[in-house]
């Protein structure tokens, strides 16, 4: 009959004490000696609701992305995800407007020009004959003020019939004028009138308030549909003002309060990217807007309500809110987005027209990487040049409304 024999548990004494082994090998970093793996690699569930699994998620999504055989495909990609966004107006009367959308793109302004267009009056009297762009000018006010005999507007509609007409005839005269100038503005250039420019971007979180989703992280979904009065698309890209990593004076400001307070709206529809042409045209890259303000953010009526501190506030948020969203849709056109960021600046230029006062902007696109994520340890920024609303464009509305009110 068999005895049973039970283990006799010894202190300070291993299993492994009393077991025979050889000796074994290290292990080979060569990985023709070392077998392959027989299981797969552990990795966390692509529903379940733990941070591994939401981390996974998104990089599951950046590598979709990243793997997009075209451009197309990677935009559809980028837009896929159905969420509601505040819908960024370009042509605000908001007050402080222009603090809020540099949060928003992450864009310091600098006052005045570049250097590098700065045109001292030596080359300025050498270059340009300005007594023939002045009849230029004028025979385009006349066309548009004289001898078409145009009936009195109807309501609210002065400027879609003085300021707009004469922009919309004057673009393309002043383009083909100097082109023997610029050879940039000459065949190879396309001018568009009353495009669509869409962009959307992540900036920042924020966190879930309501709904089946109460309580989640979520970043801060953003989208601009702009209309600008008209456009020049080139197929060669302007030069830099400065060099990718300089940073320009001045800060950003930050703003701790939620996009609700300026205010902005939140609406859910299709997240789009557009430049005003489809990827295949050659004339991807952009070289001036033009915009015409309404007549509600109007100077005089800006200083009838005692709100002089805010005449040139929506001047800087239509040219900060239209290029950002014009040069960062043309870097998603050549495959840039925020998680792979640009490699060179994206240059535009932009002329805010008022109907008797203009200011004049450039923008340098340095960096799309705007989200949480990729802004942890990005020291690059947008930078926005322009100059005050002081120069006058030759008095077009008011030429209008004496001749016709």
């Amino acid at each position: 009959m068999a005895v049973f024999r039970r283990w006799r548990w010894l202190p300070r004494a291993r299993l492994g004490q009393f077991m025979h082994s050889e000796a074994s090998a290290a292990p080979s970093d060569d990985p023709v000696a070392s077998p392959a793996s027989l299981y797969p690699p552990v990795v966390a569930s692509l529903t379940a609701k733990s941070k591994i699994a939401k981390v996974r998620r998104r990089e599951e999504y950046y590598k979709s992305i990243h793997n997009a055989a075209t451009v197309e495909e990677k935009l559809a990609i980028y837009g896929k995800r159905q969420r509601r966004k505040y819908v960024v107006y370009p042509q605000t009367w908001a007050i402080n407007a222009d603090r809020w959308y540099q949060h928003f793109t992450k864009t310091v302004f600098v006052p005045g020009l570049p250097a590098s267009v700065s045109v001292s009056e030596e080359d300025k009297k050498d270059s340009l004959d300005w007594a023939e762009l002045r009849s230029l000018v004028c025979e385009v006010l006349l066309q548009e003020h004289y001898y078409q005999r145009k009936k009195r507007p109807k309501l609210f509609r002065i400027s879609d019939q003085g300021p707009a007409a004469f922009m919309t005839q004057l673009v393309p005269q002043l383009a083909a004028h100097l082109a023997s100038l610029n050879p940039a503005l000459g065949s190879p250039s396309f001018i568009d009138f009353q495009p669509d420019v869409h962009f959307y971007w992540l900036r920042g979180e924020t966190v879930v308030p309501r709904g089946h989703r109460r309580g989640r992280i979520d970043p801060l979904r953003f989208q601009i549909d702009d209309k600008p009065r008209c456009q020049i698309r080139m197929r060669k890209q302007l030069l830099e003002f400065e060099p990718l990593d300089y940073l320009g004076p001045g800060d950003i400001p930050v703003i701790q309060h939620l996009p609700d307070k300026l205010p902005l709206f939140k609406r859910q529809y299709e997240n789009k990217i557009f430049i005003g042409s489809q990827i295949s045209d050659p004339c991807c890259y952009g070289h001036t807007q033009f915009h015409l303000l309404p007549d509600r953010v109007k100077r005089e009526r800006l200083i009838r309500l005692n709100l002089t501190d805010q005449i040139d506030v929506p001047y800087r948020a239509n040219a900060i809110g239209s290029l950002f969203a014009w040069t960062g849709a043309q870097a998603m056109y050549q495959g840039f987005w925020s998680e792979d960021d640009v490699t060179r600046p994206f240059v535009s230029q932009a002329v805010i027209f008022e109907g008797r006062y203009c200011a004049f902007f450039c923008y340098q696109l340095n960096t799309l990487a705007l989200t949480v994520e990729a802004d942890q340890n990005n020291p690059r920024r947008n930078i926005c040049w322009g100059t005050e609303n002081s120069c006058e464009s030759g008095g077009s509305e008011r030429l209008w409304r004496k001749n016709y009110m």
